[in-house]
């Protein structure tokens, strides 16, 4: 066997080694993102794409890219998954009309008042009673995550390219993003910070929250919408 051939073997060693041991990853951002989705999508599904996904990190990774395996690897395993939601179009087109009121109403409110939108006075600005608009939330929960995802995908593909100009962009982006997040009110924040950073699920977060599943889940959609009215220009 020539040095070439023992080369691709170690690498081919490798790589099935890194995949072995980040397995439980591709479950991880399964379930955290399912917390989020429709009852329709299936955990399977997510896994599934998950898996291609860290298959394709395992081949593509370089240290020289200047972030851990685990770090380039949930990159590529969550955009797989988001492909394969893309795919099954699971969200009706009616879902994305009711989340673009939502964000359209929250950011004419938040513009009028020259500060947040409290429930209500969205739920009024929409023509209907609060606890319809709570369940418009949850309706378009899934749809809200997925506009916001695929933002920050896309931005991480810029961020990717060579040029100058497109890391500049990101980095609005990134400063767009962290501010209209800084802007949220105190609940909603630290309800977006104890999911995406401290990786808690809805139901742990109601515990900290001292509130129902169902309330954080609300909770959520609504930090959403209001990201989306910010980021208008972006999304």
């Amino acid at each position: 066997m020539n040095a070439a051939s023992v080369y691709a073997s170690q690498q081919k060693v490798q790589q099935n080694e890194q995949i072995a041991l980040h397995l439980p990853l591709v479950k991880r951002i399964a379930l955290h993102l399912l917390a989020r989705l429709p009852s329709s999508v299936e955990l399977d599904d997510l896994q599934q794409s998950g898996l291609l996904g860290l298959l394709s990190a395992a081949r593509s990774y370089s240290p020289d890219q200047g972030a851990s395996f685990e770090t380039y690897a949930g990159i590529r395993i969550k955009g797989a998954m988001l492909d394969e939601l893309r795919k099954l179009s699971w969200a009706p087109r009616s879902v994305h009309e009711k989340a673009r009121r939502l964000a359209g109403a929250v950011r004419e409110v938040e513009a009028r008042n020259g500060g947040q939108a409290a429930d209500q006075v969205v739920a009024t600005a929409l023509g209907v009673i609060l606890e319809e608009y709570h369940s418009l939330l949850n309706a378009t929960a899934g749809c809200q995550l997925l506009l916001l995802e695929d933002t920050e995908e896309s931005h991480r593909a810029e961020e990717s390219e060579a040029g100058p100009e497109a890391l500049m962009q990101d980095q609005r982006f990134k400063a767009a993003l962290m501010a209209s997040i800084d802007q949220l009110p105190e609940k909603e924040k630290m309800m977006m910070a104890l999911y995406y950073q401290e990786d808690l699920n809805l139901r742990e977060i109601g515990q900290v929250l001292e509130v129902s599943e169902s309330r954080v889940s609300q909770i959520h959609s609504q930090a959403l919408t209001r990201i989306r009215a910010k980021m208008v220009d972006w999304t």
